[in-house]
């Protein structure tokens, strides 16, 4: 069975031109299938600053109302989207846009309301691969946007790591997956205050333990959380850190399995 890297970068990368420039040569020169998944939240925030449209934020969770749906769509499944493939085929890795909307790849409900009405915000519901495997046996690199649709219309705002955690998920038949959370710290911390301190290796048993000892507490819940999610349901492992992790033998980073 062939070995996919489904690979999710954070804001640390999107938001430095040069960072995403330097992140993006290396990538193409990765070997082996691999698909790529991208936030842009800062990015989408500075437009909506500049067309006087309020942001609102609750609990790092962006509301999207229907000007703020129009304004990540720009931004996301554009501006970001379209320079990151624009950039890999400068770099000879032929790589296709996505929104979940595209082939019909990922499907999702809207929130409910509970406490809050998060607006145009979808959690996913249905993830098809088949389109994206006919491209990844071509050598074409799929790159998602987090963005999907309700299969009525309506696109969504989905949160960027749970795509990927679904993504890998989806072609666990398939694939050997690898799934990595690139993102501004080294790994998982046991010191949120100490970069250095990082906990190299995570497994289910460990994980509930570092829960109830408060190491792991409110940022990391949702992302270790989705990483669980995609190990119980036959994701290969998981590694969480910053992008080097994908290129240098020598990255500190941790690697969760079950």
């Amino acid at each position: 069975m062939e070995t996919l890297k489904v690979i999710k970068i954070g804001g640390n990368i999107i938001d430095d031109s040069q960072a995403l420039t330097s992140f993006l040569t290396q990538f193409a020169q990765l070997e082996g299938q691999k698909l790529l998944v991208h936030g842009g939240g800062k990015l989408a925030t500075q437009l909506a600053n500049q067309m006087n449209v309020p942001v609102n934020i609750n609990n790092g969770r962006r509301i999207t109302d229907a000007e703020t749906l129009d304004i990540i769509t720009m931004v996301y499944a554009g501006k970001i989207n379209k320079n990151i493939v624009a950039q890999l085929q400068a770099n000879s890795c032929n790589a296709i846009g996505f929104s979940g909307a595209d082939g019909n790849t990922i499907v999702s409900k809207k929130r409910p309301i509970k406490h809050l009405d998060y607006g145009f915000v979808g959690d996913v519901k249905q993830v098809s691969t088949n389109t994206l495997k006919i491209l990844l046996d071509n050598d074409i690199t799929p790159i998602f946007c987090a963005i999907t649709h309700d299969n009525k219309g309506q696109l969504l705002n989905t949160n960027a790591d749970t795509i990927a955690s679904e993504l890998a998920i989806g072609f666990a038949k398939d694939f050997k997956v690898e799934l990595y959370y690139c993102f501004e710290k080294k790994g998982v911390l046991k010191d949120v205050s100490d970069d250095n301190s990082v906990i190299k290796n995570i497994n289910t048993q460990t994980y509930k333990t570092l829960i109830t000892e408060g190491i792991i507490t409110e940022g990391m819940l949702p992302k270790l959380n989705n990483c669980f999610h995609a190990i119980n349901k036959k994701v290969n492992k998981i590694c969480v850190g910053k992008s080097e992790l994908l290129f240098s033998t020598n990255a500190t980073y941790t690697t969760i399995k079950k």
